[in-house]
């Protein structure tokens, strides 16, 4: 199976109803055969009710992106059949529960229908297992059935889905397991029966041991990566979709990572940088509304040079938006977020390789140049579930910067007679103590300030100490080395440029390979430190393209605008999207057509339910 075939899998319920799990257990089974896969999850601001779905893409290849084409859709509801039937294929599937509908009422003759026998397979289990009583709660294994069934109509393994379901039912829930995997199996036999009239095929493939992968999500590519960055404190008050990844931390104490969950935002950056200024490593994760609370508490941590980790996963907005769906909108704010004017490093990761790493580089970051350090994700990837090679740790490296030891400390104090925490310096950044070091008394407070700490308002001092802050800028960009800060992709001699910011990066690299099978030639600029930004390269790429075109996933184009700021270059077209749904592989292919083929300027992308 080629990628231009991969297969593409959905199924809905209401919320709250185990479509996340089915899901995942779905995947899992892919996973564990070979196959790649990528998810895209999408779910209601309410707890239960709502209806919710989630598509898996597999494929033989590596995947970055969904596609907006369903070939088999796994219902067992009215609303998500009514709701997604046309997105089916010609030639698909579509399970269905035949106590819902007949299949004269689905208006698909041209699909396969598949009335699956949720209540019959459900009652057998019960009396294979003497759960009768039960029978009620056991409705919850509509899940399990749809997914045996889909795989046994694809041809996929059943001792992958076997293996996949006794690892998911474990532990105290290990007496669950016997009893899903036998409704599992007269479901999955059920399906197979359909293969005859069903035209796609899933087949295990044998992996490399010595590239092993990892199924993970965005929140947890971030989690795991913090504590290989070595984070010891992290805070959080709840909000959609940054919750997932201090709940991650919290369910592992083996990791050692302190986490609180606070009573706001504005505690949970403030808690956050008292335990930075004891010299813990430290972060807090949030979505818009809560990071525009933290922007005063930013501003005194960038006052008194404390290094802060600050994880935005980006939503729509404004106000509460809509809380649990995707956008951009935020790059601007984070830009320039407090009053007045303090450094402070902006990382905008594109995938969940980005998310691990970036997590590791941002503490660096922070320590190295003790400012304050925003990661700007966004829903798309915090929910995205994917696999992806295992992360490489040889490189890793922990720099904690000009983080003084007792001894350096009272060196530093003997030759120089006292300790100035804010002393000036060529490249803005002092040698930093910590409280309770003998030597290294400091004070900080939220006014400007001498070099020891101390209150003043001499306006000599004032711009001497707001160029050294701003300096660090300067030595930031000087010193992170490119392949850090942009990545370029394709041929330099291409027809059209594209240049994009953090998710929409993986539908970009899987549409230029379709649009150079199409011959079109495509290249792609992806900007993945935005402050400082690398002006000169990006300059000198966006000079000599033929045509330049942003994409990105708000209604003003923002990175666009930070561009023409910084270079003096105005895109020639743009390719948006601000509906709250992350952005398709299909869509970037019809864009890019649109815009070599019909001239337009403005693409405005609006796929999505």
């Amino acid at each position: 199976m080629a990628k231009k075939d991969s297969f593409s899998w959905m199924i809905g319920g209401p919320q709250g109803s185990g479509v996340d799990s089915s899901a995942t257990t779905f995947a899992r089974a892919c996973a564990s055969g070979g196959l790649f896969v990528f998810g895209k999850r999408e779910y209601h601001s309410n707890i239960k009710g709502d209806h919710s779905y989630f598509q898996i893409r597999v494929c033989e290849e590596k995947v970055h992106s969904h596609i907006d084409e369903v070939h088999l859709l796994a219902t067992f509801d009215k609303e998500t059949l009514e709701t997604h039937k046309q997105e089916v294929v010609k030639g698909g599937g579509i399970l269905y529960d035949p106590s819902l509908f007949k299949p004269e009422e689905i208006s698909r003759t041209d699909c396969v229908l598949v009335a699956v026998p949720y209540s019959q397979i459900i009652q057998a289990t019960a009396a294979q297992f003497h759960r009768e009583k039960d029978l009620m709660k056991l409705q919850i294994m509509k899940n399990v059935i749809s997914v045996a069934v889909s795989l046994g109509m694809v041809g996929l393994d059943f001792e992958l889905l076997k293996a996949t379901l006794e690892g998911i039912f474990k532990g105290r829930r290990s007496a669950l397991a016997p009893m899903n995997v036998w409704a599992a199996r007269q479901a999955y036999d059920f399906g197979k029966g359909h293969q005859s009239e069903y035209p796609y095929r899933l087949r295990k493939l044998q992996t490399d041991p010595d590239e092993p992968r990892i199924m993970i999500n965005g929140t947890t590519a971030t989690a795991l990566g913090k504590v290989v960055g070595g984070c010891r404190f992290q805070t959080y008050y709840p909000i959609t979709p940054a919750s997932d990844e201090s709940e991650y931390l919290e369910s592992h104490p083996e990791f050692g990572v302190v986490v609180i969950q606070s009573e706001d935002e504005i505690a949970a950056v403030t808690m956050a940088i008292g335990a930075a200024v004891t010299g813990a490593r430290s972060s807090t994760s949030t979505s818009g509304p809560g990071f525009s609370l933290m922007a005063e508490g930013m501003g005194w941590a960038g006052m008194n040079e404390v290094p802060i980790v600050i994880f935005n996963y980006q939503r729509a907005g404004p106000s509460t938006g809509l809380p649990t769906r995707h956008e951009q909108g935020d790059l601007k704010f984070v830009l320039s977020a407090s009053h007045g004017e303090f450094p402070r490093l902006v990382l905008a990761p594109g995938d969940l390789e980005e998310y691990f790493y970036d997590a590791i580089d941002a503490f660096n970051y922070a320590e190295r140049y003790q400012t304050p350090v925003v990661v700007l994700g966004d829903k798309a990837l915090a929910n995205t579930t994917q696999t992806i090679p295992w992360y490489d740790l040889e490189g890793v490296h922990i720099d904690r910067g000009l983080l003084l030891t007792d001894e350096e400390l009272a060196v530093l104090v003997a030759s120089e007679g006292q300790y100035k925490r804010f002393k000036f310096t060529e490249s803005g950044i002092s040698p930093r103590s910590r409280p309770g070091q003998k030597e290294g008394i400091f004070w900080k407070t939220g006014d400007e300030h001498n070099e020891v700490g101390h209150i003043t308002e001499d306006p000599e001092n004032r711009t001497r100490m707001m160029t050294k802050r701003m300096r660090k800028l300067e030595t930031a960009a000087r010193e992170i080395p490119l392949e850090k800060k942009v990545h370029f992709f394709g041929d330099r001699d291409a027809d059209i440029t594209l240049v994009s910011w953090g998710s929409p990066k993986g539908a970009i690299l899987d549409a230029m390979e379709a649009l150079k099978g199409q011959g079109m030639s495509v290249n792609f600029l992806q900007i993945h430190m935005i402050l400082p930004f690398p002006t000169e390269y990006v300059a000198q790429i966006l000079a000599r393209a033929k045509r330049r075109v942003n994409v990105e996933m708000n209604y003003s184009g923002q990175l666009a605008q930070v561009i023409r700021e910084k270079t003096g270059l105005a895109m020639d077209a743009s390719i948006l999207k601000w509906n709250g749904r992350a952005i398709s592989q299909n869509e970037v292919i019809d864009g890019v057509k649109k815009i070599l083929r019909e001239h337009e300027s403005k693409v405005v992308l609006t796929h999505g339910l």
